[in-house]
């Protein structure tokens, strides 16, 4: 409780004065996820958000970390695993926190939506639109005693060698040098689960799904070690599991929505 109110007591005042994926992710998970929300809650949530969809906010965070009124937030697109990958905040140190506290404070205020005024719903909204993508980017899972700001040699499509770090590979660059679609065609490609399967990736709180993804992206570290070449065989290989990460996080994003408005 006592967290929840210093959370809404520190929204207030920045209301009152007034990166993981990059934008082609955040949109296209958005865009997944607003395909699943329930006609009501959505209704309620783009009256909140000035008319706009969920889709519209999906960079929202990454855009306004760098101001002054939100710059404690920049921790908050990062999550930290102990030995057994399961959350531990311990090494994020910081009084602002990190993803899942971003994350699951946001959820608390949302749950008793109806006491706030419309500015800090909106944020709130903002808030979980945003870090449920977050949590299932490669990059932004830290492993205890795994390096993951390594660099690479990314050869694009042009045979052109760019040294890289991992983290903007996976945030980013694999995406952008494969995928050019529009988030609603590519949210419609991404979105072949089936009930059933959907079900199951919602199972749980976002501390489970944390875990879930950690297992996942485990797999990143066998793709892309330290200095190495990195060319189509990595993006063909890459690009089916962003495309799942994606799409699992538009289906926890939708459910999370859906049971809070």
């Amino acid at each position: 409780m006592k967290k929840t109110l210093l959370f809404i007591a520190l929204l207030s005042f920045l209301c009152t004065n007034a990166g993981a994926w990059g934008r082609e992710g955040h949109e296209v998970a958005a865009k997944v996820a607003e395909n699943h929300l329930q006609a009501s809650a959505k209704k309620k949530i783009e009256k909140y958000l000035g008319g706009h969809s969920i889709v519209y906010y999906a960079k929202w965070m990454d855009d306004y970390r760098r101001t002054p009124e939100f710059a404690f937030t920049n921790d908050w697109h990062i999550v930290y695993l102990d030995d057994k990958l399961q959350y531990n905040p311990t090494p994020s140190k910081p009084a602002n926190g990190d993803c899942i506290y971003g994350l699951e404070g946001a959820i608390d205020v949302l749950k008793n939506y109806k006491q706030y005024n419309d500015s800090i719903v909106a944020l709130n909204l903002k808030y979980i639109i945003h870090m449920v993508a977050d949590m299932h980017c490669p990059a932004h899972i830290k492993y205890e005693g795994r390096n993951q700001d390594h660099f690479v040699t990314f050869t694009d499509y042009y045979k052109k060698k760019k040294k890289l770090k991992i983290h903007f590979v996976w945030d980013a660059a694999a995406i952008q040098e494969t995928r050019i679609f529009s988030s609603t065609e590519w949210a419609r490609d991404i979105d072949i689960y089936s009930k059933k399967e959907i079900k199951e990736f919602c199972k749980g709180t976002p501390r489970e799904w944390l875990h879930s993804n950690a297992v996942r992206c485990l797999k990143q570290f066998d793709m892309a070690y330290p200095d190495a070449q990195i060319g189509q065989d990595f993006l063909n290989e890459a690009m089916p599991f962003i495309e799942e990460q994606l799409a699992i996080a538009g289906y926890r994003m939708a459910h999370l929505l859906n049971e809070l408005f």
